[in-house]
């Protein structure tokens, strides 16, 4: 039977991150999750974009503690800052939901020296969660949701090329990000289970939603994109898959949720699978170590 968020338990007194809260997917998760009585702190890049989603958030959930805070997913400096902000005002972390990211964007490397989409959607995310787990792993039933990607199966891990800078194509680098994003959920459930922690690493895919992320994509879907809204699924089925991750009850650490459809492309959450390169153990390793020195955060005993 599917999950349903309307059957999920209330989160009174849990309080969750979620990354790119302002709009799509991420929005939508941050609404449901006050809606049930979580606290939510919007991380995003803008934070007037953020105050204007924590004033829609409050208008439908008025008693409902929404907090904004600064994250821009391609520079490390506001990443460390923002996880020290959060440790300074909060003991505890309860969710975090690693949904932030953009899609096929001309190429551009960060002020750190990463191709863009690797930086927002997958490094940007390493970084935060090995500076929040202190704090996830002290907190009783805590769970990190990665969002991953249909496109995880595009392409490999370009470990020659990290950063498309002997030629850059923005749909294999897109896929490349998602297809990291998931190998990375995998290890981190592998390390956090080997060192004895009980915080559950978890991923999630949206289908395919109708969110502002389409507004790069080339060619005929770049021109369809007024009409994704009645071909696609809504931003707030989307984010479902990241909801069911997030609160459902028999999610175990390692598990990837999606929509029930053929192709994975719309309908009600379940666990879906992935992927032989996403499962790759010796990949996985080498990727977790090769971010651990790109980013400058080590994890656990590293």
């Amino acid at each position: 039977m599917p999950w349903s968020l309307q059957n999920a338990a209330r989160q009174t007194g849990r309080i969750a991150v979620v990354t790119g809260a302002n709009a799509g997917l991420g929005f939508e998760t941050a609404l449901a999750l006050a809606g049930k009585g979580c606290a939510v702190v919007l991380a995003c890049r803008s934070l007037a974009s953020a105050e204007a989603a924590r004033a829609r958030i409050l208008a439908q959930y008025p008693s409902s503690s929404v907090e904004c805070l600064p994250l821009d997913l391609c520079d490390l400096k506001s990443v460390h800052a923002f996880a020290q902000q959060y440790l300074l005002r909060h003991p505890t972390l309860d969710l975090l939901i690693n949904n932030a990211g953009i899609m096929m964007p001309p190429f551009s490397l960060t002020k750190d020296g990463f191709e863009s989409q690797l930086a927002a959607n997958y490094l940007g995310h390493f970084a935060l969660t090995g500076l929040l787990l202190p704090v996830l792993n002290k907190t009783p039933g805590s769970r990190v949701v990665s969002l991953s990607s249909l496109a995880h199966k595009w392409t490999g891990i370009r470990f020659d090329d990290l950063n498309f800078q002997k030629g850059y194509s923005k749909r294999l680098a897109y896929g490349q990000s998602k297809l990291a994003c998931l190998m990375f959920a995998y290890e981190l459930q592998r390390r956090l289970q080997k060192a004895g922690h009980a915080t559950r690493s978890v991923a999630a895919h949206p289908g395919v939603s109708a969110t502002s992320l389409f507004r790069h994509m080339p060619g005929v879907v770049g021109l369809l994109n007024p009409l994704t809204a009645l071909i696609f699924q809504s931003a707030a089925g989307g984010a479902l898959p990241t909801l069911c991750a997030a609160l459902g009850d028999d999610v175990v650490g390692g598990d990837y949720c999606g929509p029930q459809s053929l192709w994975e492309m719309r309908g009600d959450p379940v666990k879906v699978g992935s992927s032989r390169r996403s499962r790759n153990l010796d990949n996985a390793t080498r990727l977790w170590d090769l971010s651990e020195r790109l980013t400058g955060v080590p994890y656990l005993d590293s």
